[in-house]
């Protein structure tokens, strides 16, 4: 039986590129439906993520845009502002990532529609809230990146500052959306009430990095300086072995003695300055400095097989090479192959999230831009001729093979 708690849920979806997409793609695998709205001139995720056989799918908007049903419309056109008032009206949540200002200039912000709907589910996701002195402001998410300190991280650690390569903050703050709007759900299913809902990326990510590196200065007054000491250690990284690279974590007092036996220092088991959790906190420096030297004497097998034995945490560094055919992932199915509608054969990712044994739908393939215009359109009460009216005026495009 297949996992749908938001069956019946439909979703308006007025977001772009990675930071929306993640959110409503979540709300999706749990059964909501999607309608997915793009200007004429198309998700800029479509191209950003790289090269397609058509060109209509980057492999990010690919994987991100999977169950949605895609219509497109010209906000600019009198006859898409009529389309997208009934679609406002049948849907139970509205979620959007344009800037605020934009939103408001189309009438699609949270107040005009929560004035006239206020039973309807609202989720605005921006950069930087509306209030504060950075309110409107564009951003990406290498820019949040920097502003949010995850940036200054590397600073501190290498001397330069390095951005995590890949959209971390967008996929954050778009799964903290997708939670916030669950528990609206909840909140609209108890009270029958509405909500609006402000996820700020900037907000989002200062604080993940503050739950971890405000560190000492969480007391005041402060018991030492800022930043995990642990996290920051520029021996804090993958260990290099005889023939490759591999990722461990070392932290209770038995899996340490384990480790420091493995690479032959037994001669430092009861050093006082390793010997307890307090001791190593202490000396965090010479404890990295130890536990981050090479291994090359051993080759990464042999390193895996010792460390597992004295069950330490451990596996190798898989490049984005070796990755898909990691065996654990090849055995339970993370990636699946398919055939998509105009692309071709492509991969799919299932949901990582099991529910009673079994995980939700893959879902649909992501749609070429505007291919369910025509199908949504009938769904909110328009005729042929309006339909073909709206197509020739251009308020709706379709694609050259559109659904039916």
């Amino acid at each position: 039986m297949s996992f749908e708690p938001l069956k019946g849920i439909r979703i308006l979806d007025l977001t772009s590129v990675v930071v929306g997409p993640v959110c409503t793609w979540r709300l999706g695998q749990y059964g909501a439906e999607i309608i997915k709205v793009e200007s004429p001139e198309g998700d800029l995720m479509r191209g950003l993520g790289g090269p397609s056989p058509t060109g209509q799918h980057s492999g990010t908007y690919l994987h991100l845009n999977r169950g949605k049903r895609n219509i497109c419309l010209d906000f600019k056109k009198p006859g898409a502002r009529n389309v997208m008032e009934r679609l406002i009206a049948s849907a139970d949540v509205i979620v959007a990532n344009m800037r605020p200002q934009a939103l408001e200039r189309l009438g699609l912000d949270a107040n005009t529609i929560r004035d006239k709907y206020p039973e309807k589910i609202y989720c605005l996701i921006t950069g930087y809230g509306t209030d504060g002195p950075y309110a409107g402001q564009p951003t990406y998410d290498s820019v949040v990146q920097g502003a949010t300190g995850m940036a200054g991280l590397s600073l501190r650690r290498d001397g330069v500052p390095n951005y995590v390569p890949m959209l971390i903050c967008d996929h954050v703050a778009g799964e903290v959306a997708a939670g916030s709007i669950l528990a609206a759900i909840v909140e609209s299913k108890t009270r029958g009430t509405g909500c609006s809902i402000e996820v700020p990326m900037f907000e989002t990510m200062a604080a993940f990095v503050l739950q971890e590196h405000l560190a000492q200065q969480s007391f005041d007054p402060p018991v030492g300086p800022p930043g995990d000491l642990r996290l920051l250690n520029p021996h804090n990284r993958p260990v290099k072995t005889a023939d490759g690279w591999i990722a461990f974590t070392i932290n209770t007092n038995s899996q340490v003695r384990a480790f420091l036996t493995v690479i032959g220092r037994s001669d430092l088991l009861d050093d006082p300055r390793f010997n307890s959790v307090a001791a190593r906190a202490k000396n965090v420096v010479e404890w990295f400095e130890l536990r981050g030297a090479p291994l090359t004497h051993k080759t990464t097998q042999e390193l895996l097989e010792l460390l597992r034995s004295a069950d330490i945490a451990v596996q190798p560094c898989n490049t984005l090479e070796t990755l898909p055919d990691d065996k654990h992932l090849q055995a339970v199915g993370l990636i699946q192959s398919e055939l998509h509608p105009t692309e071709g054969k492509v991969y799919a990712i299932r949901s990582t999230v099991r529910f009673d044994e079994s995980y939700p739908s893959t879902r649909s393939p992501s749609q070429p831009r505007g291919w369910e215009t025509q199908a949504v359109l009938r769904e909110a009460g328009y005729d042929e001729a309006e339909i073909a009216q709206m197509l020739s005026d251009g308020a709706a495009f379709v694609t050259s093979t559109p659904a039916t």
